[in-house]
């Protein structure tokens, strides 16, 4: 008898080891094994570094910027053009974020009331009103395989601010909720509440209780301190439900990555491994180099003998500082894909420890070797 088609679960955890996980993610274009690192690629590309090239560095999602794209070259635009996988041409899954911390980094250039938030464009100085309907219209116009709920970040010590933040984000959250009309995206809520842990635990609780298939954790890696970080994301891990993806949006030094996967979040982004490589720095494992030093001149290594990425089994350090000194834009791009590889890989064996159980030994001989060997940074 023909029962239909079976429904797939948006996430399932596939393994866990103490509070680390394993899982993978069902998108229209393709699963996402988890732990994974997404790179930023706000105007709709990633810096330096081709579609091509992302998928052969091991890349599997990218993120977008709503609040970007809207402003250019329009969500209208990118709809009528196919939206915007046809657009960037890069045919794997998709994650937009809602523009909630963008509108925090707007400052003086912006109000917020509780219908949404008025600003002034950072390109052309003209008025824009954003409200939880209209970022998820947006979005959908986009057509991102992952989205966000509308959220207000704010700074992360001033309690005050943080609990009117926090009933802002968690109302905008439920009519983020009720716009959305797109069967095909998946629609995250947003957790709050700066380095408060009264507030984290209520924000985690209030949007876990809602009907949103994945979680993310904004507002870190904001101006608090690290301890604070992880101390936040031990108390909204400890009330997240075990069922649904938890993304920890704006981390990506490979420490952190390690820290929070040891305490369970399962998805990072950041612009941290491309903005290195345009200022001339490569990541690796025991800490980062910076290839404009001089003592790099006739160095015939590649940037880390251990990795397998294309730009070090072809290149030796000492072309790459001939790149930076004679500031050839080649030079971005190769460091580009080292950096991004370095930190694909490193989820990726996040991810085999948890399936093999030594998360935890993994975890502290990793960190053990990154802060005792990691080589100077100038």
């Amino acid at each position: 008898m023909d029962v239909g088609p079976v429904s797939i679960p948006f996430f399932e955890l596939e393994a866990t080891d103490g509070a680390g996980r394993a899982g993978v993610i069902h998108t229209p274009h393709g699963d996402l094994q988890t732990p994974l690192f997404a790179p930023v690629g706000t105007q709709a590309a990633v810096k330096a570094i081709t579609p091509k090239q992302l998928q052969q560095t091991g890349v599997t999602l990218v993120l977008a910027n709503a609040y970007h794209l809207y402003l250019r070259p329009g969500d209208e635009q990118i709809a009528a053009l196919g939206g915007l996988h046809e657009f960037m041409s890069w045919r794997k899954p998709i994650l937009t974020d809602s523009g909630g911390f963008q509108v925090f980094s707007l400052a003086e250039n912006r109000q917020v009331d509780s219908d949404g938030v008025t600003f002034r464009s950072h390109i052309d100085g003209s008025i824009h009103r954003l409200t939880p309907e209209k970022i998820i219209a947006i979005q959908e116009n986009l057509g991102a395989d992952i989205i966000m709920a509308f959220d207000e970040c704010s700074e992360p010590h001033d309690r005050a601010y943080n609990e009117q933040a926090l009933a802002r984000t968690h109302a905008w959250a439920e009519r983020c909720l009720t716009a959305k009309t797109r069967s095909d995206q998946t629609l995250f809520g947003i957790v709050q509440g700066g380095i408060f842990a009264d507030l984290r635990e209520q924000s985690a609780s209030t949007i876990a209780s809602m009907d949103f298939p994945g979680i993310a954790i904004g507002g870190l890696s904001v101006g608090e301190s690290k301890q604070d970080m992880l101390a936040m994301l031990e108390v909204v891990g400890s009330v997240l439900p075990q069922g649904r993806p938890r993304y920890l949006m704006g981390v990506g030094s490979p420490e952190d990555l390690v820290e929070a996967v040891v305490r369970g979040i399962d998805m990072f982004d950041c612009v941290l491994p491309t903005r290195m490589a345009r200022n001339h720095a490569a990541l690796t494992l025991l800490g980062r180099l910076n290839l404009r030093n001089a003592s790099f001149a006739e160095d015939t290594r590649p940037i880390d003998p251990d990795c397998t990425c294309y730009t070090c089994r072809t290149f030796t350090r000492a072309y790459l500082r001939h790149l930076i000194a004679s500031r050839e834009m080649l030079a971005a791009s190769l460091l580009t894909i080292h950096n991004l590889h370095t930190l694909i890989s490193l989820t990726a064996n996040l991810r085999e420890a948890v399936i093999h159980g030594h998360l935890n030994q993994f975890s502290d001989q990793f960190l053990t070797n990154y802060h005792k060997h990691r080589p100077p940074e100038s």
